[in-house]
């Protein structure tokens, strides 16, 4: 299974709400840039974030990265003012979120790795989320991405090397696992992504089962996130390892017929996690070794790619975006990750992009 370098998070799912039309022009989108911290402890990452159009914001991670003893899952809730903390409240918990998704104000469900070595879905609002068990779930599953909406939750990963995608409808869960290798890490709509230890791996709900993808022959490729525009639109993004070691970044377009390996500006970012307003603009988010103390993100529009970069902040050395969620009706991208100080202590940051302020 391919794994990026000091990845904290492996996928990241994302289903922002569909955009206002007076949202700004791409023009302008990016003309500012913010960083804010979420008041992690120490040590603390950041991994997947989704936005609602009713402008809250959930973000999940983890905190105490490097101490087996303490380390603990992290969720925040912002309700458009603050940043809260919000509660696991049962008697385990978790180590590590992967991954958040917000079917609306009171269903939130996240995934990652319980406390108790088993796989961790949990379910709740911002008073806090509880677990739920679900039998079809084995210990050494491992979840990688959840999308929920309209009362259908969709949680993907892998069981034993084979990659693994677990539906609710209504009250009941049912599973399908692969007899082929793989692993999931990502989820949007009907599409989910991975890789297959080699190669790229998509696999497409159709026909009541999901089933791999035809893809550009690309050995060495992986994918960690996908954003699914309905069943004629996606981008998927991630990487490719070449023979000399490196890796090179990867985005791959959906056009309701096939998958298309998009031309991007020379870079050799790596590309952790993509978001898009609805109406053809997607954002991604990730980590320039060139550049590595500035905010990184790629934004693709009309087959055209535009790197974007946020201003560098004193003390940090390194700035890591894992996942980017569009904020619907407020014409602003956010991106959260972490950034690694001289003393190589990391931690959780959220980097907003909006329009310039309008001077009256």
């Amino acid at each position: 299974m391919a794994a990026c370098a000091l990845s904290l998070s492996m996928a990241a799912s994302m289903a922002a709400g569909p955009a206002a039309h007076a949202d700004p022009r791409p023009g302008t989108i990016e003309a500012w840039q913010r960083s804010t911290s979420v008041s992690l402890e120490a040590d603390g990452a950041l991994s997947d974030v989704q936005a609602l159009p009713t402008g809250e914001v959930w973000a999940v991670g983890h905190q105490q990265i490097w101490d087996v003893w303490r380390n603990r899952a992290a969720i925040r809730h912002w309700n458009g003012t603050t940043w809260a903390e919000v509660p696991l409240r049962d008697t385990t918990g978790a180590s590590v979120l992967r991954g958040v998704a917000v079917a609306g104000p009171r269903e939130v469900w996240a995934i990652g790795d319980g406390l108790d070595g088993l796989p961790y879905l949990a379910r709740g609002d911002a008073s806090g989320l509880d677990r739920v068990t679900v039998r079809e779930l084995a210990a050494r599953d491992r979840l990688g991405g959840v999308y929920a909406k309209g009362g259908r939750v969709v949680v993907v990963g892998s069981r034993r090397d084979m990659w693994m995608v677990l539906i609710k409808d209504g009250s009941s869960w049912t599973t399908q696992v692969s007899s082929t290798p793989g692993a999931l890490y990502a989820v949007s709509g009907a599409f989910a992504v991975g890789d297959t230890g080699t190669r790229p791996l998509v696999v497409r709900h159709s026909g009541g089962t999901w089933k791999p993808m035809r893809l550009p022959d690309i050995p060495g490729g992986y994918l960690r996130d996908v954003r699914a525009d309905g069943s004629r639109h996606a981008v998927a993004v991630g990487g490719v390892y070449t023979p000399a070691g490196k890796v090179e970044p990867l985005v791959l377009t959906w056009d309701g017929k096939r998958w298309s390996r998009q031309a991007l500006p020379r870079t050799e970012a790596r590309l952790y996690g993509v978001a898009g307003d609805g109406h053809g603009r997607y954002w991604i988010s990730g980590f320039d070794p060139a550049r590595p103390g500035e905010p990184f993100l790629l934004r693709l529009e009309k087959g055209v790619g535009t790197i974007i970069r946020g201003a560098p902040s004193g003390g940090r050395e390194t700035v890591r975006l894992q996942a980017v969620t569009y904020l619907p009706g407020k014409g602003q991208v956010w991106a959260v990750g972490h950034a690694v100080d001289t003393a190589d202590r990391y931690t959780g940051i959220v980097e907003a992009f909006g329009p310039r302020p309008q001077v009256s």
